[in-house]
């Protein structure tokens, strides 16, 4: 089920209804509910390959929980024996199903993933990890509830996209005294994030995904205009679809009185390559950095291990997103332009922060192509129109860009001008939203109701609504 959908608004609301009324009578009652209300999500309208999903990740879940409460009550070594067969398990799974086409050459494949695998392995990863060193709280074994960890791993406000859930952020919250107990103030911020969250994806995301679409469906055609919009419109794009996602997650979360971490902060207007990474996809950042790159070693063993650990974890990161070249090839891009930063050192932040931020915008954008791109040849030869190619901007771009505000705004008067208008007025707004300082998960914190904001609320999610029907689907669904 998407969060684009009528039917996945009538899921929240019967969730944020009878989920609090069945905790009133017990906490499992409700945590039970909800697990249900997840089952549900994740098997809606997918056929055959869900209920195989499903099954996957049942499966999964049952290998990791094992784990735990085994290694919870045996001595030292068989602790880490068991810990380390089941992340064993998870790795070899997600190697499996997304990656055995990429190392046969495509000989051998399945054919199709788990909707939600690559998160999921990872959020089971993160828990091993954690009770493993003992950072998770609730580790003792009499502690560690089933209907909770079925709950942690098909979480549907996350179970597709993220983020990833940290253990020890998670389970505290479902004993807390707030949990499917949520007040007024919860209830505004939730319906707040959710409605922004629609906007972004619909309204913006989906807009500027038409833009990019025209753009690689007819690359021999593209201006160097034409290129640098598509190559723009797909840095927006992504953050508007993940973000967008991340806050309508955020907000359905809110309404059922638990809370999600921070997993975008606005990135782009990072001053450096590590910065943006520091305020993108955090909870995935976060992962890597003490999951990977900390037992790989970190910065403790020399410079130039340093710069190996640095490069084999954004190896790691663009591979997680997808077995391809055009994702090995982004995620070296970014180590090298990590390792190059933790070169200069403090020569780079003498700069003028203009500079700095340009320079690392600029970078963002160009490796973003090669993140879209179907082939590495595509990537060329998007990035040779827009250094090379003539002047103008093609009509295609604008072909399926809004078309009901097209045709409302064509019956006006405005004619073959409506497109370009629309073009420039999405492109405008959308930078100027990822610009803007803060992010919603903080402005949550200090929502307060009016009712100019209760109207803007209502109107965005009222206009996503009835966009339903074109939307495309969640692009880190795909990873």
């Amino acid at each position: 089920m998407g969060f684009q959908s009528l039917s996945f608004l009538l899921l929240l609301a019967l969730t944020a209804v009878l989920c609090p009324l069945a905790a009133k009578k017990s906490r499992p009652a409700g945590i039970a509910l909800f697990t249900f209300f997840s089952v549900i999500f994740y098997l809606w309208g997918l056929g055959i390959h869900a209920m195989l999903g499903l099954a996957v990740l049942a499966l999964g879940s049952l290998v990791t929980f094992a784990a735990a409460r085994t290694s919870l009550s045996g001595p030292e070594k068989p602790k880490k024996r068991v810990l380390l067969t089941a992340a064993a398990w998870h790795i070899a799974v997600l190697l499996g199903f997304k990656y055995l086409g990429f190392f046969t050459g495509g000989a051998v494949s399945l054919g199709w993933a788990p909707l939600g695998l690559s998160f999921f392995t990872f959020q089971q990863l993160w828990f091993l990890k954690e009770v493993g060193t003992r950072q998770f709280s609730l580790s003792e074994p009499a502690r560690l509830r089933g209907d909770e960890f079925a709950l942690f791993s098909l979480f549907f406000p996350t179970v597709s996209s993220g983020p990833i859930l940290r253990p020890d952020g998670f389970f505290p919250q479902l004993r807390s005294e707030n949990f499917l107990r949520p007040d007024w103030d919860d209830r505004a911020a939730g319906l707040y994030a959710f409605s922004l969250g629609m906007a972004k994806k619909v309204l913006l995301a989906d807009s500027l995904g038409a833009v990019v679409n025209g753009g690689y469906a007819h690359l021999d055609g593209l201006t160097a205009h034409g290129a640098w919009l598509v190559i723009l419109g797909y840095t927006l794009q992504l953050y508007f679809d993940f973000s967008g996602y991340c806050d309508i997650a955020t907000g359905a979360t809110r309404l059922l009185g638990l809370r999600l971490p921070i997993n975008f902060d606005s990135p782009y207007r990072s001053l450096s390559v590590g910065e943006f990474w520091k305020r993108w996809h955090i909870t995935l950042t976060t992962f890597l950095r003490e999951c990977l790159y900390f037992p790989l070693g970190g910065s403790r063993r020399g410079e130039m291990r340093t710069y190996g650990n640095i490069l084999l974890v954004f190896l790691v990161s663009g591979f997680w997103h997808g077995a391809g070249w055009t994702f090995l090839f982004w995620g070296l891009l970014h180590g090298l332009a990590q390792v190059a930063e933790r070169a200069a050192g403090v020569r780079l932040t003498r700069l003028p922060k203009t500079l700095r931020w340009a320079g690392t915008f600029l970078f963002v954008n160009l490796a973003w192509v090669f993140f879209r791109a179907p082939s590495l040849a595509a990537a060329a030869s998007l990035l040779r129109s827009a250094f090379s190619g003539g002047a103008g901007i093609p009509a295609f771009l604008t072909e399926n860009l809004l078309p009901s505000e097209t045709t409302a705004l064509s019956a006006l008067g405005l004619g073959p001008s409506a497109g370009n208008l629309l073009l420039a007025a999405v492109f405008f707004i959308a930078l100027l939203a990822a610009l803007k300082p803060g992010n919603t998960v903080r402005r949550m914190d200090t929502f307060r109701p009016t009712g100019l904001r209760c109207a803007v609320c209502c109107i965005l999610l009222a206009w996503a609504a009835l966009s339903f029907s074109g939307v495309t689907t969640f692009i880190y669904a795909n990873f």
